[in-house]
C-alpha cells in the first residue's frame, strides 16, 4: 500500500473555516441577486476565454491557434457560458412568477413521463437547428410530480446549507466550474473545490470568472493531489461530497485503501460516510443501425465516431470506445475504410493525460491486428474484437482506442435487440451511449427503434448525436443511470448540471440531424445545421466557437451573422 504523505493543512483548514462563516449568508442569497450575479459572470467568462483556451492549448500540446483548440473553446468557455445562460433562463422564469419548466414541456408517452428541455430559446433553434433533447423521468412519475417538484429549491424546499467538496477533473475544463454551479444553485451549499494536479493551471482563470463568489465566501479554489483530497474528504468542516473520476477514486474515499477495505464494502459500513454524488466514466459504446446509407451519409457518420473517439485525444468520460457494427452489413467495411481515412488525415496531438501512453500500449500489445492510423501511437482502431474478456470491453481506456465488435442481426431490428443487450449487459459504465440510425430505417423500423431507446440503460443517449453533447448544454441533467450504489459505483451516483432542476430523472434522450445541411433534407432529416463545428474535421470550428462563446455570453443580433458564415464554411 502506498503512503500518502502529510500535506500543509493550514490553508485547507482555512478555506473551509471561510466557506462555513459564508454558508448561511449564501443560503439566504435571494434570486434576483442570485440572477444578477450570474449576469455579472458572463462577461468575465468572454472577457477571460482566449487567455483560458490559450492556456489550454499549451497544455495538450498544441498552439491556440491550431484547428485542435476548438474543443478548448466548446469544453470551456462556451459549456460554460451555455450553461450560466441556461441557469438565468429559469430563475428568470421563476423570478417573472413562472413555473420553471413550461407546461406544454411535460407530457406522458408510453407510459412514462418526459420532458422536452432543448431547445428552449429562440437562439437555441436557430443555432442548434435540428438538435433535441427530452428528459425522461423514472417509470410511475406523473406529469403533476414532475411540474410541482422541479426547481424545489427555489419553490419552499431549499437545500441544506453546507459546505461541499468539489474534486475537480483533470481532462476537461469545464468539468470543476459546471460542479461548482450546480452545488451552489441547485444543492444551497459554498464549495471548496479541489483543482486536478493535471489542469491546475486553470485555477487563475476560474478564481476570476467566479471573483464576486470567491470575495463573499461562497467558493474557494486549493491546489494538491491525494493528499490534500484525503484530508479534505474527511474534514469534519464538508458536509458533501462530489467526484468527477474513477470508480477506484470513489472506492478509496468511501471504503479506504487499508487492509480492512474489503469487509467494510462487504459489510457497507463505509469509512466515509458523507452524502456523495460522483461521475465515473465507462466504456461507452457507438452503435450503428443498418441502413441506406449514402457514400457521403458514411463520410459524414465517420466524421462523428472519430469525432467521438478523438476529441480532447480521447480523454472523456463518455468517449466511444466500441463501435458496434452489424457484421453482415454491405456498409459496415465502408464505414470503416471512412473511420480510417479520417483518423489518418487528422493532424497528430499528444495524449496528454497521465498514463495514455501506457494504456494505448498495452491496446496494441494485446491485439496483433490493431491498427495505428494517426502516428505517434494515437489513433489505434482494434477492427475485430471477439473475446467476452478483451480489456477493451472490460475497462475504461481514456485514450484514443477504439474497438469494433460486428453484432448479428438478419435486420435492424434483430440488429438492435442484440446491440442493446450487448451495450447493457457487457459492458461497464452507464454514463453515455450513441445510436446512429438513418431516418428512413428508424420510420421503417419505428417499434426497434424506439424500443432501444427505451431500453439502454445509460444516463444519455445521443440518437445521432455523440452523448457528450449532453454535457454541455446546461439544461441536460448529466450523470449515470440510475441504480448504482457505494459498494457497487458503476458511472456513479446523482445528476448535475439541469438548469430545469427536475428530480426523478431516469435519463436525457438528445437528437440530430443525421446528415448536414442541406443534404439532410434528402435524408429526412432537414434542419439548417451544417456540420457541427465541434466536429474534428470542421475547418472553421476554432472561429466559429470563439464567435458563438461571444453570443452566448452576450447575446445580439449583430453577431448572428458572422456566427452562421463561419459555421457555414466549417
Amino acid at each position: 500500500m502506498s503512503v500518502i504523505p502529510v500535506p500543509d493543512t493550514a490553508p485547507l483548514d482555512l478555506a473551509v473555516t471561510s466557506l462555513r462563516d459564508g454558508m448561511d449568508a449564501w443560503a439566504g442569497t435571494g434570486t434576483a441577486e442570485r440572477i444578477a450575479l450570474l449576469e455579472r459572470l458572463l462577461p468575465r467568462i468572454a472577457g477571460g476565454a482566449p487567455d483560458m483556451v490559450a492556456d489550454a492549448a499549451r497544455a495538450k500540446g498544441y498552439e491556440a491557434t491550431s484547428s485542435s483548440a476548438a474543443e478548448d473553446w466548446v469544453a470551456a468557455p462556451w459549456a460554460l457560458a451555455q450553461t450560466v445562460s441556461a441557469y438565468l433562463h429559469v430563475l428568470r422564469r421563476l423570478s417573472d412568477g413562472l413555473d420553471p419548466v413550461p407546461a406544454r414541456a411535460v407530457r406522458e408517452r408510453d407510459g412514462r413521463t418526459v420532458v422536452d428541455v432543448f431547445p428552449a430559446t429562440g437562439a437555441d433553434r436557430l443555432l442548434l437547428s435540428g438538435f433535441t433533447a427530452q428528459v425522461w423521468t423514472l417509470l410511475g412519475t406523473t406529469r403533476e410530480e414532475v411540474l410541482a417538484k422541479a426547481a424545489g429549491a427555489y419553490r419552499g424546499r431549499p437545500g441544506t446549507p453546507g459546505v461541499a467538496l468539489v474534486l475537480g477533473a483533470g481532462n476537461v475544463a469545464a468539468i470543476t466550474p459546471l460542479d461548482i454551479l450546480h452545488k451552489l444553485y441547485l444543492d444551497n451549499q459554498v464549495v471548496i473545490a479541489k483543482m486536478n494536479p493535471v489542469n491546475s493551471y486553470l485555477r487563475p482563470h476560474f478564481e476570476a470568472v467566479f471573483a464576486e463568489f470567491v470575495d463573499r465566501g461562497w467558493v474557494r479554489f486549493v491546489d494538491g493531489g491525494a493528499a490534500e483530497g484525503a484530508y479534505l474528504t474527511s474534514h469534519d468542516g464538508v458536509d458533501t461530497i462530489h467526484v468527477t473520476g474513477s470508480e477506484r477514486t470513489h472506492d478509496a474515499i468511501v471504503w479506504g485503501t487499508d487492509e480492512q477495505a474489503a469487509r467494510r464494502r462487504r459489510d457497507d459500513t463505509p469509512l466515509n460516510g458523507k452524502p456523495f454524488t460522483s461521475e465515473l466514466g465507462g466504456v461507452s459504446p457507438c452503435i450503428v443501425t443498418p441502413g441506406p446509407w449514402s457514400d457521403a451519409d458514411l463520410r459524414f457518420q465517420a466524421e462523428h465516431i472519430v469525432t467521438s473517439k478523438m476529441n480532447n485525444s480521447g480523454h472523456n468520460c463518455v468517449a466511444s470506445q466500441i463501435l458496434v457494427v452489424p457484421r453482415d452489413w454491405d456498409g459496415t467495411e465502408r464505414l470503416l475504410d471512412e473511420i480510417r481515412g479520417v483518423l489518418r488525415r487528422l493532424p497528430s496531438r499528444p495524449d496528454y493525460y497521465p498514463g495514455a501512453a501506457g494504456r494505448l500500449r498495452a491496446v496494441v500489445d494485446a491485439h496483433p491486428g490493431a491498427e495505428v492510423l494517426a502516428g505517434k501511437a494515437n489513433g489505434v482502431l482494434v477492427p475485430d474484437i471477439t473475446g467476452a474478456d478483451d480489456p477493451m470491453l472490460t475497462d475504461e481506456v481514456f485514450a484514443s482506442a477504439l474497438g469494433v465488435v460486428r453484432m448479428e442481426g438478419k435486420d435492424p431490428a434483430e440488429f438492435l435487440r442484440r446491440a442493446t443487450d450487448f451495450a447493457n449487459e457487457t459492458l461497464p459504465g452507464t454514463l453515455g451511449a450513441t445510436l446512429l440510425v438513418h431516418p428512413r430505417t428508424e420510420r421503417a423500423h419505428r417499434g426497434a427503434v424506439n424500443a432501444a431507446i427505451a431500453e439502454l440503460r445509460y444516463g444519455t443517449l445521443g440518437v445521432n448525436c455523440w452523448s457528450a453533447f449532453g454535457f454541455l448544454l446546461g439544461y441536460t441533467p448529466w450523470g449515470a443511470f440510475p441504480g448504482h450504489t457505494r459498494r457497487d459505483i458503476g458511472s456513479g451516483i446523482g445528476f448535475v448540471h439541469n438548469a430545469f432542476m427536475l428530480e426523478d430523472v431516469e435519463k436525457t434522450v438528445l437528437r440530430a440531424p443525421f446528415a448536414p445541411s442541406p443534404r439532410g433534407l434528402f435524408a429526412g432529416s432537414p434542419s439548417l445545421s451544417p456540420r457541427p463545428p465541434y466536429f474534428v474535421t470542421n475547418r472553421t470550428g476554432r472561429t466559429t466557437m470563439r464567435r458563438l462563446t461571444g453570443f452566448t455570453a452576450e447575446p445580439k443580433l449583430s453577431k448572428l451573422p458572422g456566427i452562421l458564415l463561419s459555421a457555414l464554411r466549417g
